[in-house]
């Protein structure tokens, strides 16, 4: 991918005004009915790493609910991406800081999907602060409430319906793992999402239901755009090893591994990092 231009986006932002344009549609994967007759809902699927694990969920044969703040735009093309696939695809926009929401989404989602199998909690929130004092108290809120409050409430609604062999996925991030100076307030809500996803596996490994964490590094998607300033932009992703952001059709296969029972049956309390080439201690 060539460098980030130096741009900003009003948040959420979207796709469209994005250059270059992210790679998050899926169109060199092919599916194995690795999900066939599965229901799933992505939270945070407009777009981005939820938009990719949507339609890659879709190719291997699941029906999918999308629940999303705003981007209309984004999710629309989403649903085609899913529909596309002969897959069925509900839009659930609405705000998941409320807490009201997050059980309407399940509500909907199940009763629109005839049920729910897989749960991938993927919305997340940041803005960029150079350090703890300019973070102002509404958006420490906000991003705890956006970022671990609703995977908590989206979490606890499902569990009404998840059968057994079903599958918890959350996504966390690099900065979860080894923090961000510039990020503290998304890097603590990061890690909690780790130690979430650890204290989950064993709460619910007797109900049969895996709970397992993706922690990315940097990923091109449209939160970078509305939540960084221009020149942090143009050198997105640069830091790592690689070289490079990855793209979200380079973070999707992860969650369908985590969400197949063909082939992660043994996998639960697991965080799949990929992070570019970052060495990670322990």
């Amino acid at each position: 991918m060539p460098n980030p231009s130096p741009q900003e986006q009003p948040y959420p932002g979207e796709t469209a005004g994005m250059d270059p344009r992210p790679r998050d549609e899926m169109a060199e994967y092919t599916g194995r009915d690795l999900l066939r007759g599965r229901r799933a809902l992505v939270t945070g699927g407009d777009s981005g790493i939820g938009r990719a694990v949507a339609v890659a969920f879709a190719k291997e044969g699941a029906d999918v609910a999308v629940a999303y703040l705003s981007e209309d735009d984004d999710a629309r093309r989403t649903a085609e991406l899913v529909e596309a696939t002969g897959q069925r695809c509900v839009l659930l926009p609405g705000d998941l800081a409320d807490p009201r929401h997050c059980a309407e989404v399940v509500t909907r989602a199940v009763r629109e999907l005839g049920g729910l199998d897989l749960l991938v909690n993927n919305v997340a929130y940041q803005q960029n602060a150079n350090s703890l004092t300019e973070i102002s108290e509404e958006q420490w809120q906000r991003t705890f409430a956006v970022n671990i409050h609703s995977y908590y409430r989206v979490t606890k609604a499902a569990l009404d319906h998840l059968p057994e062999n079903s599958a918890i996925i959350n996504t966390a991030s690099i900065n979860g793992l080894k923090g961000n100076g510039h990020l503290i307030d998304y890097s603590a809500t990061k890690g909690a999402i780790i130690a979430l996803t650890y204290s989950l596996a064993q709460s619910l490994i007797k109900k049969r239901i895996r709970v397992n964490c993706v922690a990315p590094g940097p990923v091109w998607t449209p939160l970078i755009p509305a939540t960084f300033p221009a020149d942090k932009v143009q050198e997105f992703g640069q830091q790592v090893p690689m070289g490079r952001a990855a793209q979200p059709d380079e973070i999707a296969p992860s969650y369908v591994f985590f969400a197949s029972d063909q082939l992660s049956s043994y996998y639960t309390g697991e965080v799949l990092a990929p992070i570019g080439g970052i060495i990670l201690p322990g």
